[in-house]
């Protein structure tokens, strides 16, 4: 994309935090005047932590790492999060877009294969601005948008031909169990039609000659014991309205912690078996790029 249009959706975005409505919940705070939502973040994003990651898809981790930038707060504040000093204690500092492209940029340097932007729902318009910045100065590496679901398509339009490869969970199909984990009852409409437009934009996940992707959408759903995310809606979903090409990884590291003793998920992990059955369900689907 022209740094002219990257310049001119930054100010869009920009205009977005003056009332903000990036992303569903729909806080309506001021932003740029550092008023806080939901996602607790003002004016500029917050980052927890940055570096070469090689616990990621073996195709965006190749042999430099995916350059993840994690990002402190989030919009869906799922209460189980793995991450829940990060995404509700708030552990991170606030960078400024400068110093936001100077890490995308020091990442590629260190030979990264894509720059990974974990939680990026409530930080588009940051994210947009370092891009831009970044771009001037030789940013070309895949973007990866890694999110989890919970987003506008209103915002995701405005990244079309920015973002290379979106990598949404679909966590839940389940709304009951949705507004008990994240006080979002609407989350499976919500990130289903944030998904279909993720994949208007990119389509199924294209990799290259050497294991790496390079664009396209690439899905997770992590597995709750029990079943209580709804597994087969979710597999149904992405076979019927996406695409049976769709590149899934279903992932079996659920434990329980951050606050997930409030006694609605069960406290153990997944057993094998419950994980089987869930691959079992997207294959009888007609899906077959399982990772």
């Amino acid at each position: 994309m022209k740094n002219g249009n990257l310049k001119r959706i930054r100010e869009n975005l920009l205009d977005h935090l003056k009332s903000c409505d990036l992303c569903p919940r729909n806080c309506k705070v001021n932003r740029m005047e550092d008023e806080r939502g939901i996602c607790k973040t003002g004016r500029y994003a917050m980052v927890s932590s940055y570096g070469p990651h090689f616990g990621e898809e073996s195709c965006l981790v190749g042999t430099y790492g995916s350059g993840t930038i994690f990002f402190t707060n989030c919009n869906l504040l799922c209460s189980f999060c793995q991450n829940f000093e990060i995404s509700h204690q708030g552990r991170g500092n606030e960078v400024s877009d400068g110093d936001l492209a100077l890490i995308m940029l020091e990442l590629q340097k260190r030979g990264c294969h894509n720059i990974n932007l974990v939680t990026p729902s409530h930080v588009i318009p940051q994210i947009v601005s370092a891009v831009a910045i970044a771009a001037e100065n030789g940013l070309h590496i895949p973007l990866v948008y890694n999110t989890g679901g919970y987003d506008s398509v209103r915002s995701l339009r405005l990244l079309n031909g920015i973002i290379d490869i979106y990598m949404p969970d679909l966590k839940f199909s389940n709304p009951e169990f949705a507004q008990k984990a994240c006080n979002a009852p609407d989350y499976f409409e919500v990130a289903k039609k944030a998904i279909i437009e993720m994949h208007h934009q990119t389509g199924n996940l294209k990799i290259n000659k050497k294991g790496m992707a390079f664009q396209g959408l690439l899905v997770r759903h992590l597995v709750m014991p029990e079943d209580i995310a709804g597994a087969e809606k979710i597999m149904n979903f992405i076979s019927t309205f996406i695409s049976l090409d769709t590149f899934i990884n279903i992932m079996d590291q659920y434990y329980p912690c951050g606050e997930a003793d409030k006694g609605f998920v069960p406290g153990r992990p997944v057993t094998n078996q419950e994980y089987r059955k869930v691959i079992e369900i997207a294959k009888s689907k007609g899906l077959h790029r399982i990772e």
